[in-house]
């Protein structure tokens, strides 16, 4: 049997990015050689220093270059050097769009060990994947301003969604949930006051469920209430599907009750693969502490684990799951990012 070599572009970023960046690969590196995968690696500049070097977030030819990749693996971009937007806005928004990114994957879970700030809460209380919507909403930049600076400054931006938008990522969600023990399912939205929009997708999500998942159980919150549910009770929840800004909003509450935006990571996906799928742990670039060797690397651990999953190489995500429940117990928040690397290594 030939296996593919997989070809992974590799964007470290900014602040503590390429720290953990650095971790992750040190992690693949070694299941890699054990599980006899195989992958060719080249690491692309975009990020802070490029931007002031060349005036370059991502531009049209390095949307194409980034095509002929399997994944990509990006560590943090964002840099108190430059107005905030810039780089999220031209880097991350730019590429969710261009690859058509169309699914946030957010597991949201505690390991054992982690501390949460939920009272009496344990791991098996707290398991959930959130399927946001990830290239439509409010963050399709559709809106403006007129008579800007002027006390009758009018500003707008629109929530905007289509058919085939929802329809797509509330299928992927369904099919997450029918691959989950729990089979169930919770739509968030918003059906009392964002009439039009939510209307859609609850006629969606119903729709699909009853014709080609009737074995999943459905469920529907208001996101307000489903927010309040999340830090009293995350054991209600199985797989989560939402709208652009609400999975945003409702993926950082999750972050902080699994331990921290250390222990988050994320999957921008294409299900279908026509484009590569982009992985990334979500805690940004802490530029307050880059470089002092503080960051918390498990979240791009876990990113790096979602990654070979989607790849299908499911032998060495396993290892890197069973080398974290290893590694949780320990007590992370008093080693350093070295020390939690080499904890990896050993447990691997």
């Amino acid at each position: 049997m030939t296996h593919k070599s997989h070809k992974i572009a590799v964007i470290p970023g900014d602040g503590i990015g390429p720290e953990v960046t650095n971790v992750a690969f040190e992690i693949l590196q070694l299941v890699a050689k054990k599980n006899s995968v195989t992958y060719i690696e080249r690491v692309f500049p975009f990020g802070v220093n490029h931007y002031l070097l060349t005036g370059e977030t991502l531009s049209q030819e390095s949307v194409e270059e980034l095509k002929k990749y399997d994944a990509i693996f990006m560590g943090a971009i964002g840099s108190p050097k430059i107005k905030p937007g810039i780089l999220e806005k031209g880097i991350l928004l730019n590429m969710r769009l261009s690859l058509d990114l169309y699914i946030n994957y957010r597991p949201v879970k505690l390991y054992p060990g982690v501390d949460t700030p939920i009272k009496d809460k344990t791991p098996s209380d707290i398991d959930f994947v959130v399927i946001r919507e990830n290239t439509g909403g409010l963050y399709t930049d559709i809106g403006g301003v007129t008579m800007k600076g002027t006390p009758d400054e009018v500003a707008i931006n629109e929530k905007v969604y289509n058919y085939q938008q929802v329809s797509r990522c509330v299928r992927y969600a369904f099919k997450i949930a029918q691959s989950r023990p729990r089979k169930l399912i919770a739509l968030i939205g918003k059906t009392n006051i964002l009439t039009y929009v939510f209307d859609l997708w609850e006629r969606v999500f119903n729709e699909i469920g009853e014709k080609e998942f009737p074995e999943i159980k459905r469920e529907y919150y208001h996101v307000d209430a489903a927010c309040m549910h999340i830090i009293k009770s995350p054991e209600i929840f199985d797989v989560m599907v939402t709208s652009n800004m609400f999975g945003d909003i409702i993926t950082d509450i999750g972050a902080v009750i699994q331990g921290g935006m250390g222990m988050a990571a994320s999957g921008n996906l294409n299900p279908e693969k026509p484009t590569p799928s982009m992985f990334e742990p979500v805690h940004g670039s802490a530029p307050d502490i880059a470089d002092q060797n503080k960051a918390n690397p498990i979240a791009a651990i876990m990113s790096m684990k979602m990654m070979l999953d989607f790849l299908g190489e499911h032998n060495a995500a396993d290892d890197i799951e069973k080398a974290l429940q290893k590694v949780t117990p320990m007590n992370l928040n008093r080693m350093s990012t070295k020390e939690i690397a080499k904890a990896f290594t050993n447990s691997l």
